[in-house]
C-alpha cells in the first residue's frame, strides 16, 4: 500500500499538464469572447445571426461531444489534431462563447454618456471601442470571466480522454496499480483545490489591482 504522501507526489506529475490546458483554454476563450462582443459592435444584421448560432450552439454541446466531434471525428476528413489543440478547439472554443456573452452583457454597463462624449470629442468606432468601452467591460466582466476561468479548471480532466497525463489519468493509472481508489482520488481532489486556490489568489490580485473605486473586491 502506497503511503499518502507518495500517492500526491506521483499525482503532482499531471499538475503540469492540468495547468497548462487551462492556461490555454482560458486564454483562447477571452481571446474568441472579445472577437465575438467586437463583431457585434459592427451591428451587421447577417454576422449578428452567425455570432447568436454560434453562442447558442457552443453553450449547449456537451464539453465531452465537442471534444470527440474534434479529437476522433476530424481523422475522418483528413485533419489529425494534437491533444491539446483538440481541447482548445472545443474547451477554449466553448469558454469563449459563454465569455461572449458575459462580455456583452458587461460592455451594456458602460456609461453612454462617456461614448457620447467620445463622438464630441472625433473620436472613431474603434477608438471608443478599445479606449473607452473595452478597459471598463474587461473591468466590469471580471468576476464573471474568473468564474468561467475556474469552470475550465474544473472541465480540464476531460484532458485524459485525448490522451493527455494530466491528473485524473495519473490517478486512473495509479489506480489500476494499486486499488486505492479512495486514497488516490481525494489526494487528486486535493490538488485540484490547491490549484484553484492558486488560481483565485492571482485572480483576486489582479481584479483588486484594476478596480474600480467603490466596487467590492471578489
Amino acid at each position: 500500500m502506497l503511503p499518502f504522501i507518495e500517492i500526491l507526489a506521483t499525482l503532482a506529475e499531471g499538475v503540469a499538464y492540468t495547468v497548462w490546458v487551462t492556461v490555454v483554454c482560458s486564454v483562447t476563450g477571452v481571446g474568441v469572447g472579445l472577437t465575438v462582443v467586437a463583431l457585434r459592435k459592427l451591428e451587421i444584421s447577417s454576422l449578428t445571426i452567425f455570432l447568436d448560432v454560434f453562442t447558442y450552439v457552443f453553450r449547449a454541446v456537451p464539453l465531452l461531444v465537442m471534444l470527440f466531434i474534434v479529437y476522433f471525428g476530424f481523422p475522418s476528413l483528413g485533419v489529425k489534431l494534437s491533444p491539446l489543440l483538440a481541447m482548445v478547439l472545443s474547451l477554449g472554443v466553448i469558454a469563449g462563447a459563454y465569455l461572449g456573452e458575459v462580455y456583452r452583457g458587461a460592455l451594456q454597463a458602460v456609461d453612454d454618456h462617456e461614448i457620447l462624449a467620445a463622438q464630441s470629442m472625433g473620436f472613431n468606432r474603434w477608438q471608443i471601442l478599445l479606449l473607452i468601452e473595452f478597459p471598463q467591460m474587461l473591468r466590469f466582466s471580471f468576476p464573471g470571466m474568473v468564474n468561467e476561468f475556474t469552470t475550465v479548471l474544473k472541465y480540464s480532466p476531460f484532458a485524459y480522454t485525448v490522451g493527455m497525463p494530466e491528473i485524473t489519468k495519473q490517478a486512473m493509472a495509479l489506480t489500476g496499480v494499486t486499488n486505492q481508489g479512495i486514497e488516490i482520488y481525494l489526494a487528486a481532489g486535493l490538488l485540484y483545490f490547491a490549484i484553484y486556490r492558486i488560481l483565485l489568489l492571482a485572480l483576486q490580485a489582479v481584479e483588486n489591482y484594476w478596480r474600480i473605486p467603490g466596487m467590492k473586491p471578489l
